[in-house]
């Protein structure tokens, strides 16, 4: 089953999504949008499955599906904790500001909560903000999950994810340094984040979806180029029943709640950084990684942080070429609001 969450209101209209992304019903004799069918999934669930076969038979209304016109799935949402599962790139981003790796970074996820109370569409313009702040996009997996309980395990985490999508997690490198200097965190470096118009049940993603993991290329262009191509199935070293758990130590985690998976990130066949995938590597999700490569071979980074005009794609094909989760694809703004 695929939903959506077309714009109106704070909470966006939940809409079945066809497989092919062509058409949806409107799903408000249901559940008017995407939390509230959460918040009761145990009734919400099985009647939208009834709606998604309906439609798929032709036997209800239906209306062109426009990515265009889509909110983020959850619009803004009760909690935003993102990960960072790919060691991979935290080594790097941390070699790049001349960090060592903890051991203990082998063992225990690094998590951060970050915005929730209002996400950009997934074709929304990214505020571009003064020049200095280095702003960076980072391709991601997310999962949306009910209601887990605290100190849940691994098993009873993987049970609670209820929808999978795809993540920009905007990030604003320049200000991170200075941040995590105080020692309390990211908050000004991580701005409003975008997800992908559409969001799909685990099912629905077929053997994609194995050891709580979501496998397949995640394809980042950038300025219409390829620039990231790497497994999201790859080098996570934690996956999101781990993830999940993590976040759900000390707290419960409500319905609604989004887990990210961190910056997806593949090492080279030699097992040491990856190359371009204009060089034949898998590339990479996020402007940083390449940076990073650029001063260890070359002394100094070469690639420029995102400047208005520039644009990122994000997006991953199922086995029949078909987009599984739409596209996010958004162009940096300097006209946007930044506040």
């Amino acid at each position: 089953m695929k939903l959506a969450s077309l714009r109106g209101g704070r909470d966006g209209l939940l809409v079945v999504v066809s497989q092919d992304l062509a058409w949806c019903a409107d799903a408000a004799a249901i559940t008017p949008t995407l939390q509230a069918a959460l918040d009761d999934w145990a009734h919400a669930e099985p009647a939208l499955r009834s709606l998604d076969r309906k439609l798929a038979a032709g036997e209800i209304p239906r209306q062109p599906f426009s990515e265009a016109e889509a909110a983020s799935p959850l619009p803004r949402a009760y909690q935003w904790a993102d990960g960072s599962a790919y060691l991979n790139h935290v080594e790097l981003v941390r070699r790049a500001r001349g960090a060592e790796m903890p051991p203990s970074f082998l063992r225990d996820p690094l998590m951060y909560q970050g915005g929730s109370d209002g996400f950009l569409g997934p074709h929304d313009p990214i505020p571009a903000g003064d020049p200095a702040w280095g702003l960076d996009f980072e391709g991601e997996v997310a999962v949306i999950v009910g209601d887990v309980p605290m100190g849940a395990d691994r098993a009873t985490a993987l049970a609670a994810i209820r929808l999978v999508m795809l993540v920009n997690d905007v990030s604003l490198r320049g200000l991170i340094p200075d941040e995590l200097a105080k020692s309390f965190g990211f908050f000004q470096s991580k701005p409003a984040s975008a997800f992908s118009p559409v969001a799909l049940t685990p099912d629905e993603l077929g053997d994609a979806w194995r050891d709580g993991k979501l496998h397949g290329q995640l394809l980042v262009d950038y300025n219409g180029a390829p620039f990231g191509r790497a497994d999201a199935g790859q080098d996570m070293n934690f996956d999101f029943g781990t993830l999940i758990a993590h976040a759900a130590r000390t707290r419960t985690l409500a319905a609604g709640t989004i887990v990210g998976s961190g910056t997806v990130s593949n090492r080279g066949a030699d097992g040491g950084p990856g190359k371009p995938v204009a060089a034949g590597g898998a590339g990479y999700s996020c402007i940083a990684e390449l940076r990073t490569i650029e001063t260890l071979q070359d002394g100094a980074p070469k690639t420029p942080f995102m400047a208005p005009g520039d644009r990122v794609r994000i997006e991953m094909l199922g086995p029949d070429g078909q987009s599984l989760f739409g596209a996010i694809d958004q162009t940096v703004d300097a006209r946007a609001p930044t506040g």
